[in-house]
């Protein structure tokens, strides 16, 4: 069975292979880098300039060869489409959230590429005002993003901030919630970040530098001119980045100032904004530090002398390392990853096994007690918990099985209410089961794996397997729902997803196995997971599909260096590629900031082992599997060339005839398309290209 199975996937191999139109291929201009005693040359870095129309034509080309490669899956790719619409409920709402006197929820209508933001005061059974509709600022533009919404904290007024091009980059306008008018302040150009004051009038917001570096704080108040705007605080140092807060009792505004391995927090009285920002504790070299406050005291999550992280706290008087008390002491078995602070109750959000809890301590009593789950493999997330005197913790739950659930958790008698399942139409949850198992890395090392598939799926090893991985930043990826994925469950497949080194689902040491000079580990992993699904009869070679995106795009490029042979294909969704290039380059965003991530090429000992993963450096003279790989011409995370490059030096490098294409979205960024109804379609392209190379039509 396996050599008939070998002998058809040869012939449509074959078959596609002859029927594939000629590919565009880049121009070459020779370019001589040296570092270290090292030389690279890059035939390629001609294509990072965006501005030269010999570039612009490339990509459109590229572009135009994708179109004639996928051309005979539009009809798959419509069918696909219309499968994943028919599972939403395309008028739907969110659950309102109370804040003040008002509550306040999102909506989506049939149609609508956008939300539309509601409110009702005092009760649910008041009248709806439509404070914001999100389809309506996005008229006339083929990508909106909505970076700022916050509404001040007497209700009275919406501060909006919109990038049209994927840059993250916004503008700020302000709209009085009384009377519909919008206001003459405009702020332009920030990043994403922004906070009120408590007199309703003085805003906070963020500046970039020329690599996108949030790096500046300035003070606006409303009906005065930008050129009063005041800057109160600006960060040098290009390893670390600016975001702005407030305290859930509302009393501080803050200032967190961070890196990759260490943060510093600034402190503004919320009532007193033009106070001068207070430090609360000064930065020091691998120590992070996290903040809220209660009563007189703050409370601190760090991993001062605590790998696993334990929190402190610290009175409100005299905020310094010196005075930190300890609250929660620290555990080599769990990960305490952050904290809530509520009038009567501390929640905490830890990982222990792989797997996230809740942990419930009374800051009056003796309450200290986890929330029970009812699935052994789970994930939750946060939902808005914004009041502060509450008995009542909001979350999301869902698993590989279980749709999208909000709960009201009842603190003090520990209820749990549900309050939305999001619908998914023809789903039914018996069909489907999961389970998690463990791969044996290279160094021994065991490697969860969460699986989903249809039940009655026979493990005989001819199943197709699309694999997810990521394993970058501390990024924890965990088992969770999706009604788009339904349509590969649905055809026979296996999904899988690879807690590799480099995220953080095991603790700590799980991040930092998988960072700097231990960065291989994540691929090596990737691999063993891989190749354990196999031996397991979850699938085959023949049939294993992998996919991830930015730092997991680089994920995605270095498993095709390394063993293009486990794979029959792969996506690389907006792919960090081009190590060397990037890592060297500090006028690029990100670059700088994140040495403490990848290591700093300018250190001969960094360099050459960041080479030795670095997909583009490593690009052979050999086979490779097929291959989609898609970029964002206005990217401001991973730039558009990164991929473009990819793609290029394959084309003259791979000694195969498997599809290669690039797809570029030409007018959007780093997330790919904002619209819901345009995200389906891009979900639908990878999926067919996915059935198209298993000559699956259906």
């Amino acid at each position: 069975m396996q050599r008939l199975l070998l002998l058809i996937l040869l012939i449509a191999s074959l078959i596609s292979a002859s029927t594939l139109p000629d590919p565009p291929m880049a121009a070459k201009f020779r370019k001589i880098m040296t570092n270290h005693g090292d030389i690279r040359i890059d035939n390629y870095y001609w294509l990072r300039d965006k501005k030269n129309p010999a570039v612009i034509s490339y990509l459109e080309a590229e572009n135009a060869y994708c179109d004639r490669v996928m051309a005979d899956t539009e009809s798959m790719q419509f069918r696909l489409y219309q499968e994943m619409l028919s599972r939403i409920k395309e008028d739907d709402s969110s659950v309102p959230v109370k804040k003040g006197d008002y509550y306040y929820y999102t909506r989506t209508e049939k149609g609508a590429q956008y939300g539309i933001h509601c409110r009702k005061h005092k009760s649910l059974d008041a009248p709806e005002e439509i404070y914001l509709d999100e389809n309506q600022l996005s008229q006339g533009h083929d990508f909106f993003s909505l970076g700022v919404a916050e509404v001040s904290p007497d209700h009275s007024l919406l501060a909006i901030g919109v990038d049209y091009n994927g840059s993250e980059q916004y503008t700020v306008t302000f709209k009085n919630l009384k009377t519909g008018e919008i206001l003459p302040d405009r702020i332009e150009n920030t990043a994403s970040s922004f906070e009120w004051a408590n007199d309703n009038r003085t805003v906070f917001y963020t500046m970039q530098d020329a690599a996108l570096r949030p790096c500046k704080v300035f003070r606006h108040a409303l009906g005065k001119p930008n050129s009063t705007d005041t800057m109160i605080f600006h960060e040098p140092d290009e390893l670390f980045s600016l975001g702005l807060g407030k305290t859930r009792d509302r009393k501080f505004l803050f200032i967190g100032i961070g890196s990759i391995t260490s943060t510093e927090y600034l402190t503004i009285p919320a009532d007193q904004p033009l106070e001068k920002p207070q430090v609360f504790q000064p930065r020091l070299k691998d120590m992070e530090y996290y903040i809220d406050h209660h009563s007189d005291k703050f409370f601190i999550l760090t991993n001062h002398k605590a790998r696993n992280f334990r929190i402190m706290t610290a009175p409100e008087t005299s905020t310094g390392i010196a005075g930190w008390q300890e609250f929660i002491a620290h555990k080599d078995d769990t990960r305490i990853s952050d904290f809530d602070v509520f009038e009567k109750y501390l929640v905490v959000y830890d990982r222990h096994g792989g797997l996230p809890r809740i942990r419930v301590m009374g800051l009056s009593d003796a309450t200290d007690y986890y929330v029970d789950f009812p699935e052994s493999v789970y994930t939750y997330w946060n939902a808005q918990n914004p009041e502060f005197s509450t008995d009542f913790l909001r979350f999301n739950y869902s698993s590989m099985t279980t749709p999208t659930s909000v709960y009201d958790h009842n603190l003090s008698t520990r209820e749990r209410i549900l309050k939305k399942q999001y619908e998914v139409k023809g789903y039914f949850k018996p069909m489907y089961q999961t389970e998690r198992i463990f791969a044996r890395a290279s160094d021994g090392t065991q490697i969860p794996i969460s699986i989903v598939y249809r039940k009655g799926l026979k493990l005989d090893g001819t199943n197709p397997c699309y694999l997810y991985g990521y394993g970058s930043y501390g990024n924890s990826m965990d088992p969770y729902f999706s009604g788009n994925r339904l349509s590969l469950l649905n055809r026979g497949f296996v999904y899988a997803l690879a807690h590799v080194r480099g995220g953080e689902e095991m603790g700590r040491h799980w991040y930092e196995n998988g960072k700097l000079s231990k960065k291989k580990n994540t691929f090596t992993d990737f691999i063993a997971c891989a190749e354990h699904l196999i031996t397991e009869g979850y699938t085959c070679k023949e049939k294993m599909f992998t996919s991830g995106g930015s730092a997991g795009g680089l994920l995605m490029g270095a498993i095709a260096n390394m063993r293009p042979d486990l794979f029959r294909g792969l996506i690389a969704d907006v792919p960090f590629v081009d190590v060397m290039n990037t890592m060297l380059d500090p006028t690029i965003p990100l670059t700088v900031g994140e040495y403490q991530e990848w290591g700093n090429p300018n250190e001969p000992e960094a360099y050459f082992y960041m080479k030795s993963y670095s997909p583009y450096d490593n690009i052979a003279r050999k086979d490779y599997p097929h291959m989609l790989v898609t970029a964002g011409l206005n990217d401001p995370r991973v730039g558009y060339w990164e991929p473009a490059k990819l793609v290029a030096k394959l084309r003259t490098h791979k000694t195969d005839n498997n599809i290669l294409i690039l797809k570029t979205n030409m007018g959007q960024g780093h997330m790919g398309a904002s619209g819901r109804y345009d995200y389906l379609k891009e979900i639908a392209f990878e999926f067919a290209f996915i059935l198209k190379v298993l000559g699956m039509e259906q």
